[in-house]
This record gives structure tokens, C-alpha cells and sequence, in this order.
């Protein structure tokens, strides 16, 4: 099996095709190449898992067995999975992407986790909260699906992830209360106009963006990865502008990157925010905080 094939693509059957990338992403060192593999098959064939399975010994269309050596290719490549099937699943919704947006990770649920705890501590009633540097709209969509009664200012620099997030609105069946507004962090908005506010912010520092890996270096938005000199010009900026725009008793819950627990809670308390609690993901690495306005404000 040469590198970019899964074999002859023709009088393969889709069993044949799905062990054979299945062993070319192994020899190929990714992570996940079981997971890849399927995703990659089944999109291609229009199956389910229990379709992969009961139609394995079916000769694949020719077409599709084209279509699957094309996009072996990308993926050997470093292209992410997301990228190629132009959707990636989150928390209980799947969302397209597009170039302008950053492709969601599992690590983001705990900030949508943490923000429902937030939410329902406050009743989760007509929330009006802002999801800032929108991308997909994961969070956001993903909060408006858990709390039917409140809304989402929608806030990004680009045209193009406002549309996306739009459309992954429409699509989650809340677009209805998905406000998008281009703009930068919360420079729109009225004093003490919010409950809450949540953000993804950028917080590679500059330095090290071009050491990412190459799947997010060179297929996800440098916009949304660049974070300044160190990491942190988003956090000073969301600190800030939250002081201003959060309700009295209202909520910041901010995604940070690896080892930015300390100084991005110095930033807060040194807005005058009170920092509430903090997140870690599945690897025990802090990755959510949760700030609150101080409420006798």
C-alpha cells in the first residue's frame, strides 16, 4: 500500500476499503484511526454503524470508493477529520464549519458545562447572554438548546463565521433568539445590558501559533488562535468590557489554554470581578473559570 492509497479503488467491497484505511492511518501514527476510519466510510457511503457492519461484504460504488481515496488522501495529509466531512459534533448538536471558524473541541463542553451551572444558579430564566468570538456558534447554540428562554448575542470579527453560526442556529432550531453582531468583544453593547457573557477567546501566544499542529495550524482561522505576545490580549480585553456589561450579580465564563489559570484570574480580580470557580477537562488541566459582577453593584 503505497502513501495517499487505500488500494485499488475498484471491485473493492466497503469492508475491504474500511480495513484498509483503517490500516493506513494506523501505520500513519494518528491518534485516533479506528475512529477517523469510520467516521471517513460511513459519511462516504451513507451508513450508520450498524450499516458499516451488515453491509461489509457489498462491492462499494465506484464513485464512493473514489471519493474515500480522495479524502485517505487529505486525511494522511493532516487535513482533521472535521474539515473533511465539513461538520463536527458538539455536546448535543453537530455543527458545520466553514474557513472562518475554529473547529470545536470536546475540551469546550466543560465551559458550556460550566456556564449551565451558572445559568441555573440564576433560574435560567430570560437570560440574555453574549457569546463572544461566536466561531460555529457551538456554545451559544448549545446554551440557547439548554435554556428555551434565553437569548444569545452573537459576537464575531468575521462575516463569514457569523453566517456559519447562523445557519448551525437554524439548524439546532434556535435561530429565532440568535442575535449575530459583527463586531470586536463587547464595544455594541449598553452598561449592565447582560447576565452573562461566554467566550472561546484566542489565547495561543503569537509565537507559538506557527508550532501548532499542522491539522489546526493550517486549516483552523489564525483569528481565532492568536492570542498576542503572550497569550492573553483577549482576557484583558473580555475583563474589561465585562466589568462594564454584566448586570450586577451577572456571569463570565472564559476557556483558557494550558497554565493560564493564574493569570487570567489575576486579570478578572483586577477588573473588579469576583472569580467564582474553576473547570478542569478530562485531563485534569484547568480549562474554564467562571467570574461573577460583583452583585451590589
Amino acid at each position: 500500500m503505497s502513501e495517499g492509497t487505500i488500494g485499488s479503488v475498484s471491485e473493492a467491497t466497503i469492508g475491504a476499503l474500511h480495513r484498509a484505511l483503517r490500516q493506513a492511518l494506523r501505520n500513519a501514527g494518528f491518534e485516533t484511526p479506528d475512529l477517523d476510519a469510520r467516521l471517513l466510510v460511513c459519511d462516504t457511503f451513507a451508513l450508520d454503524a450498524a450499516g458499516l457492519i451488515l453491509r461489509a461484504d457489498e462491492p462499494a460504488a465506484p464513485e464512493g470508493a473514489e471519493r474515500l481515496h480522495e479524502r485517505t488522501r487529505r486525511r494522511l495529509a493532516g487535513e482533521p477529520v472535521g474539515r473533511i466531512l465539513g461538520r463536527r459534533f458538539f455536546f448535543e448538536h453537530e455543527f458545520q464549519l466553514s474557513p472562518d471558524t475554529l473547529e470545536p473541541r470536546p475540551d469546550t463542553e466543560v465551559l458550556v458545562e460550566l456556564a449551565a451551572e451558572a445559568f441555573r444558579k440564576k433560574g435560567a430564566g430570560h437570560l440574555l447572554f453574549a457569546d463572544v468570538g461566536v466561531g460555529t456558534g457551538a456554545i451559544g447554540v448549545s446554551l440557547l438548546a439548554l435554556f428555551p428562554e434565553s437569548r444569545c448575542v452573537a459576537i464575531d470579527l468575521s462575516e463569514g463565521a457569523l453566517d456559519t453560526a447562523l445557519e448551525n442556529a437554524r439548524a439546532a432550531g434556535v435561530a429565532d433568539r440568535f442575535l449575530p453582531l459583527r463586531g470586536d468583544y463587547l464595544g455594541a453593547l449598553g452598561p449592565r445590558s447582560l447576565a452573562a457573557v461566554v467566550s472561546n477567546p484566542p489565547y495561543i501566544p503569537s509565537r507559538d501559533v506557527d508550532a501548532l499542529d499542522p491539522g489546526v495550524r493550517e486549516h483552523d482561522p489564525r483569528l481565532a488562535l492568536d492570542g498576542g505576545a503572550d497569550g492573553l490580549d483577549a482576557y484583558r480585553a473580555l475583563t474589561q468590557a465585562a466589568r462594564l456589561c454584566l448586570a450586577p450579580g451577572g456571569d463570565l465564563l472564559l476557556e483558557i489554554g494550558i497554565g493560564q489559570e493564574r493569570d487570567v484570574r489575576a486579570l478578572g480580580e483586577g477588573a473588579g470581578l469576583v472569580w467564582r470557580q474553576t473547570r478542569a477537562d478530562l485531563a485534569g488541566i484547568a480549562r474554564a473559570l467562571w467570574f461573577q459582577s460583583d452583585d451590589r453593584a
